[in-house]
């Protein structure tokens, strides 16, 4: 029962905030969703509370079509959410990585202040009293991610600096040298040479130490050492950086972070990741632990400073391993490394995502992927069985922070856009403590999915959520649109998408089904590893298997239309539909692979790949030939959108462009986007409305707009 209550409370309190700001929409029947509905939905980041756990702080974004009319600031969020968030920043520039001091007197994060070349630096407000924040940086190569020492006295930031130089001086003249050149060229002795959508270089993010105080002199903790000097040296690898996620020990005299010496062997080896600690003063830093059968990073300290945690992955023979939390005592005997970890969530049968601790040290709580949800979970620090706060939410929790004795954290479903919510960790009950979003939303015709489980050809379950179009009338017949997730080690959640929306691809009127496939995560670990050496064929005849099984389940569906349209991974996928079947009247793919060889030889990460795909793709597997959509090109004849950003370098564009080749070869009707500036998401707001447009044009040519009755 109580379950049951958490959701229609959060609901309720969700339509009582709308209303509180603004009484218009109430007049307004709710209209299908558009590309401006979703786009324009502002995006928040993660909660941060207090030490005192009375107030958070959140990045808020409000897009907009024109860059220049975004705006990002940080606000100011009362955690008993009895009065209304308050802007803290207004600038042009957006601020990122907010961090409270740890008495909470001040807050420091990341921006630029001045010209747009201009890199970003650590500022630092006094959050008792008014006041303009305060400059504490002044590197030519910027600073980010600041973390207070315990007393507060100083901060630890990172800074991405040339080789070789020791001091801002020497970067600034490094820079010059390099901006002079005549010539645009790099030369590369080191692999990968690219990441998602940028060319690497041989600069390197670097720890640096200061006092919290404006003009104090910044020490470069990494320059000179011989961990920098390791031919592959590198931080944990994100989208945009590649920083060490370094943090302040306890005692607060030294730092822990986590690298990589072995990035120059990421084509023919895992890339291991291990903790090591370096000095508040400098000096080499001590590696704490050294493995070739897991790999450590996310290095995070309990409160009461006994225990030091880090997200722990095995190396297997599989391609994909479940992320578990492990736990060292500390300070241990740090002369010989910490030693053999405690897997804390070693019977927890899914893959954690966030973590953050009770103030007693006692617990953790944790989100997890879980039957196409996101929830929160909490465990023993000391390991245990690790159980749901609410085994029945909904949505996606993202983010968590713990705030006295409550949570904060950032909740989404498929019919709610996100806000900032307040949960009680005894009942797993929430409130919502923002309004960011709930006016647009409650403007929209947008219902909450309805959901199926399937039984395999090969006895697993298999889970689809269904997207109901706006005005929905169970008595008319509607096009049946599958929308293919990416990955594959992912999983489509209960919430909408600014870039993949599954309300607005079914607005025209069409009925859209998102599949969990063998391989997608929030299952267990074995139905992940299950896609191993089966990397197309087996969830593709799920994705198939479960069309059918919607079209017997609701009679609304008209099995006479059918598409599917996928993205990444879901793109692969839409490429292996055109070549296995003609069930479809259409089909949308982005950044999708031909070839399994040519996406493999031309990627920026290519090892997993031949993990998955039973060996090199010169030797005896013959995976590489039987699962490319390629070899299958004699039977291509479904009309098909492509669609590729020119520099994404995870999917590089030759696939697309093969895909286009061999369609044209066959004189298949295809229609070949190509947008110069995108990456591989297409995420600038014109360029993302267009896509739109041309995806529902493509659909309405081979699927019609509309229902149709009986």
């Amino acid at each position: 029962m109580r379950t049951v209550l958490s959701l229609v409370v959060l609901c309720s309190c969700i339509v009582v905030m709308d209303a509180a700001v603004s009484d218009e929409h109430l007049a307004t029947a709710p209209h299908p969703v558009t590309h401006e509905d979703v786009f324009l939905m502002r995006g928040l980041g993660t909660p941060v509370p207090d030490p005192d756990g009375r107030l958070a702080v959140v990045a808020v974004t409000e897009p907009a079509y024109e860059e220049d009319d975004i705006v990002s600031d940080l606000w100011l969020i009362a955690v008993d959410g009895n009065t209304p968030p308050r802007r803290l920043t207004s600038t042009p520039e957006s601020e990122d990585d907010a961090a409270w001091s740890p008495d909470g007197s001040r807050l420091a994060f990341s921006t630029k202040r001045g010209g747009e070349e201009d890199p970003s630096q650590i500022f630092v407000i006094d959050m008792t009293g008014p006041g303009e924040a305060i400059q504490i940086t002044s590197l030519v190569t910027g600073a980010g991610r600041p973390r207070w020492s315990p007393d507060g006295s100083r901060i630890a930031f990172e800074s991405r600096v040339y080789p070789g130089a020791a001091d801002d001086e020497a970067n600034k003249a490094e820079k010059e040298t390099r901006d002079e050149r005549k010539y645009n060229a790099t030369a590369y002795d080191f692999f990968p040479v690219r990441q998602w959508d940028r060319w690497r270089d041989d600069m390197q993010t670097h720890l640096f130490v200061q006092d919290a105080e404006p003009d104090a002199q910044a020490k470069n903790l990494f320059f000179g050492t011989d961990l920098v000097a390791e031919p592959g040296f590198a931080g944990t690898a994100g989208r945009a950086s590649d920083g060490p996620e370094a943090e302040w020990t306890p005692d607060g005299e030294a730092l822990v972070f986590a690298v990589t010496t072995n990035l120059h062997e990421a084509a023919r080896s895992e890339v291991f990741y291990h903790l090591y600690q370096v000095s508040a003063d400098g000096g080499e830093p001590q590696k704490l632990t050294d493995s070739r059968d897991w790999i450590c990073r996310g290095p995070k300290f309990s409160p009461d400073g006994d225990s030091l945690y880090c997200q722990y992955e095995p190396i297997t023979e599989f391609a994909y391993n479940m992320t578990r939390i492990a736990r060292f005592d500390w300070p241990g005997d740090r002369d010989s490394g910490l030693g053999t970890p405690k897997i804390i969530t070693a019977s927890f049968d899914r893959s954690v995502r966030d973590i953050t601790f009770s103030d007693n040290s006692r617990s953790m709580y944790l989100t997890a992927n879980d039957e196409g949800r996101v929830r929160l979970f909490k465990v023993s620090a000391n390991g245990g069985d690790t159980a749901a706060l609410d085994a029945a939410s909904r949505g996606v929790f993202a983010s968590p922070g713990v705030a006295g004795r409550n949570l904060v954290a950032r909740w989404e479903d498929s019919s709610h856009a996100q806000e900032i919510v307040r949960i009680d960790p005894r009942n797993g009950s929430v409130i919502p403590i923002t309004a960011f979003n709930t006016d647009r939303t409650a403007k929209l015709d947008r219902q909450p999915f309805l959901e199926f489980w399937h039984e395999s050809a090969r006895g697993r379950r298999i889970h689809s959520w269904v997207t109901l179009p706006p005005g929905f009338d169970e008595n008319e017949r509607y096009p049946l649109v599958l929308l293919i997730h990416g990955g594959p080690f992912s999983s489509s959640l209960d919430a909408d998408h600014p870039r993949w929306s599954p309300h607005l691809l079914a607005a025209p009127g069409y009925v859209v089904i998102q599949t969990d496939y063998t391989g997608s995560v929030g299952y267990g670990e074995e139905f992940s590893h299950n896609i191993q050496g089966d990397p197309l064929k087996t969830p593709g005849e799920e994705l198939v298997e479960a069309a059918e099984e919607a079209i017997r389940l609701y009679p609304f569906i008209d099995a006479n239309r059918q598409a599917a349209a996928g993205a990444s991974y879901g793109g692969h996928l839409v490429n292996w539909l055109q070549a296995t079947t003609d069930r479809f009247k259409a089909l949308v793919g982005h950044a999708g692979l031909i070839s399994l060889e040519g996406q493999w030889a031309s990627s920026d990460v290519i090892f997993h790949r031949e993990i998955m795909n039973g060996g090199p793709a010169w030797g005896d597997s013959p995976i590489w030939r039987d699962q490319s959509p390629s070899t299958y090109a004699a039977s291509f004849s479904t009309p098909i959108l492509l669609t590729i950003g020119e520099n994404d370098f995870r999917v590089p564009i030759n696939q697309t462009l093969g895909a286009f080749s061999y369609l044209n070869r066959q004189n298949v009707p295809a229609r070949l986007l190509v947008f110069h500036e995108a990456n591989h998401w297409i995420m600038k707001g014109p360029e993302a409305k267009y896509y739109w447009e041309e995806l529902h044009g493509w659909l309405a040519d081979y699927l019609g707009a509309n229902p149709t009755t009986d």
